[in-house]
C-alpha cells in the first residue's frame, strides 16, 4: 500500500478540531482526488503526509514506514518519499535557473555529478521543459513554472506525488497540457481539487473530506453523478457539464 491513514485526528492549537477519525489507504500506483469544501481539512490532511504537523491520535504510512516526526533520519526519508507540488510555483522555486532549482532536491540528498545530471534531465523530460532549463524560473509562464515545480518534486523520485489545485491560475491550454503531462507519470497520485472535471479527467477514485472525516470515497463517475452527495459538501460542477456520459 501506497499511503495507509488509521483513526487521524488533529486539533490546531486555539482547539479546531480539523481531522476528526481519517481512516484513508491509496494502493501503489493509483489516481485519488481529494475533494471537499473549503475548511474541509484538506490541506491539514496534506501535511501530515510528511510530517510537517503532527501530535494528534492515528497513523500515517507511505509505504510501509510510519511518519514520526521525533526521528529525523525517519523524517527525511518521508519527505523523500511524498512529493508535495504546492499551489503556487513560486513557494517551490528560488534558485537562477531552471535546472538548479530541479537539482536542489536530490543534491540535498547527497547526489553528485553523473548520477546528479540523470535526476535533472530525467524530471525535466518528464513535464517538457528539458529546453527551459538553463531559463531564470521567474521569467517562465506560470504555467511552465507549475510544471518546474513538478520537477522539482519528480527529481527526488517521490512513492507519493501530492497535488496542491494544480489546475488553479491555469489557462486552458496549459491545464491540458499538464493533465496530459501528469497521465503519463508511472507514480502514485494524491490530488487536491476544486475542479471536478480535472478530478474525473485524472483520477478514477475520489474521496470527499468534509469536517475533518470521510463523508464519501468511490468512483469518481459516481461520486460526481451524485447531485445531492456534492450539494451536501458544497461541491459545485461547472454548468453544462455532465460526469456520466451515454
Amino acid at each position: 500500500m501506497s499511503l495507509r491513514i488509521a483513526g487521524l485526528t488533529y486539533a490546531y492549537p486555539d482547539g479546531s478540531v480539523a481531522l476528526r477519525g481519517v481512516d484513508l489507504a491509496v494502493a501503489e500506483g493509483e489516481r485519488v482526488a481529494l475533494l471537499g469544501p473549503n475548511g474541509a481539512g484538506k490541506t491539514t490532511l496534506v501535511l501530515h503526509l510528511n510530517g510537517v504537523l503532527h501530535g494528534g491520535a492515528g497513523t500515517v504510512e507511505v509505504g510501509g514506514l510510519r511518519v514520526d516526526a521525533g526521528d529525523r533520519s525517519r523524517l527525511a526519508e518521508i519527505r523523500r518519499r511524498v512529493g508535495i507540488v504546492f499551489q503556487d510555483p513560486d513557494d517551490q522555486l528560488f534558485m537562477p535557473t531552471v535546472a538548479e532549482d530541479v537539482a536542489f532536491g536530490p543534491a540535498n540528498l547527497g547526489l553528485r555529478g553523473a548520477e546528479l545530471a540523470e535526476r535533472v534531465d530525467e524530471a525535466l523530460a518528464a513535464v517538457g521543459m528539458a529546453e527551459h532549463r538553463d531559463q531564470v524560473p521567474h521569467h517562465l509562464s506560470f504555467g511552465q513554472r507549475r510544471r518546474v515545480a513538478v520537477a522539482t518534486v519528480l527529481a527526488m523520485r517521490p512513492q507519493l506525488l501530492v497535488l496542491d489545485e494544480p489546475s488553479s491560475n491555469l489557462d486552458p491550454a496549459s491545464r491540458r497540457e499538464l493533465a496530459e503531462i501528469l497521465e503519463g507519470l508511472p507514480v502514485t497520485v494524491l490530488m487536491v481539487t476544486h475542479d471536478l472535471p480535472y478530478a474525473m479527467q485524472l483520477c478514477a477514485r475520489s474521496v470527499i473530506l468534509d469536517g475533518g472525516r470521510i463523508a464519501a470515497d468511490g468512483p469518481t463517475t459516481d461520486i460526481l453523478a451524485d447531485e445531492d452527495l456534492l450539494r451536501a459538501h458544497r461541491l459545485e460542477l461547472p454548468y453544462g457539464f455532465h460526469p456520466v456520459r451515454p
